[in-house]
């Protein structure tokens, strides 16, 4: 009798919220009564779906309550969860607002292509620009030309020599013309010799100018660039703010405007400080341009002149003058520490 009632206890049948009886089995609780008090209080809870209820009927589960160990480990672990997830989150965030901007800045320079958009423009800064941008192309002209003058005269120089060893050569097997052709052999060599010296200085000016374009206008230009891309922007976000402004003002669309306002502030101001700064870099290039350019025009125009001049003295001169070192033909490069 004491087994039936133990059984009977054990089955009791699980009730739903309003008292009623659980037909579906979707939750059921199996309870053990202990069997005397030394054994110490019992309890086992099992949360069971329907397939799983025919496995664990009747299975008692022994040992101290674990729920608040349980729930400490699973807060930890949410804890971690939002620790990773969170500079995915941030990257998220950084690509829609960089989606955002590009798709105004595109909207932007669409409707100033289709002359429906407004633009920003300062008048002066904009014909500074103009004539940076003209002067660099007609400067890396030059630089073609000083170029194709250099291969012209290195060739020259080269059939200047090989005339000169023709006649040396003539002057040794015709004794009764010695004279005439010992004179011509040594005009070429010499012709030959300063040649090498003009190469020096033009290569000189070719490469001081190359360094003014390449390296000082070119990156005064990325300056132009990114005060460009400054520019279209504050349009874009000007223009949304004036669309927005146009608008009804309810409690939906003021926020939009606020917040609107602040991005076209901030716009703004990284605008006039992009502006503000090409002013002061094109201020300091055309300084550093004349101070080059007087420089290495001086010394192309004395060099051509002594050379075609005949005047060897003053070429060398012009060459000390400007601290230029001629590379001797087959001669060793200097080392860094020479050059530094």
């Amino acid at each position: 009798m004491a087994e039936e009632a133990h059984r009977s206890q054990a089955a009791q049948i699980s009730v739903t919220r309003n008292g009623e009886a659980d037909k579906s089995n979707e939750e059921v609780f199996h309870r053990d009564v202990p069997h005397n008090a030394s054994s110490g209080p019992i309890t086992s809870q099992s949360h069971n779906s329907p397939e799983n209820y025919a496995m664990n009927e009747g299975v008692v589960q022994v040992g101290p309550y674990t729920g608040a160990s349980r729930e400490q480990q699973m807060g930890g672990a949410v804890v971690l969860a939002d620790d990773i997830k969170s500079p995915a989150i941030e990257k998220l965030e950084l690509v829609r607002k960089w989606s955002i901007s590009t798709y105004k800045c595109t909207k932007q320079i669409l409707s100033e292509k289709l002359g429906r958009g407004s633009r920003t423009v300062d008048l002066e800064l904009e014909a500074q620009i103009e004539i940076l941008r003209e002067n660099k192309r007609k400067y890396e002209h030059v630089i073609k030309l000083a170029q194709t003058l250099c291969t012209q005269l290195a060739q020259m120089m080269q059939t200047q020599r090989q005339l000169g060893d023709a006649f040396a050569d003539l002057g040794l097997k015709t004794p009764e013309l010695h004279e005439e052709f010992g004179y011509n052999a040594e005009t070429q060599k010499l012709l030959a010799k300063n040649g090498e010296t003009l190469l020096g200085a033009i290569n000189f000016f070719i490469s001081s100018v190359k360094t003014l374009v390449d390296k000082t206008i070119e990156d005064t230009l990325i300056n132009i660039k990114q005060y460009e891309a400054a520019r279209i922007e504050y349009d874009a976000y000007r223009t949304d703010l004036e669309e927005l402004n146009l608008g009804p003002r309810d409690a939906t669309t003021l926020p939009k405007i606020e917040l609107s306002q602040q991005q076209f502030q901030i716009q703004r101001e990284k605008y006039e400080r992009m502006r503000n700064d090409v002013s002061v870099k094109l201020k300091f290039l055309e300084e550093n341009k004349v101070k080059v350019l007087h420089n290495q025009l001086i010394l192309f125009h004395n060099a051509i002149a002594a050379y075609f001049a005949g005047n060897q003295q003053q070429l060398e001169q012009t060459l000390k003058q400007f601290h230029i070192k001629l590379k001797l033909p087959g001669g060793e490069t200097p080392s860094w520490l020479e050059e530094h």
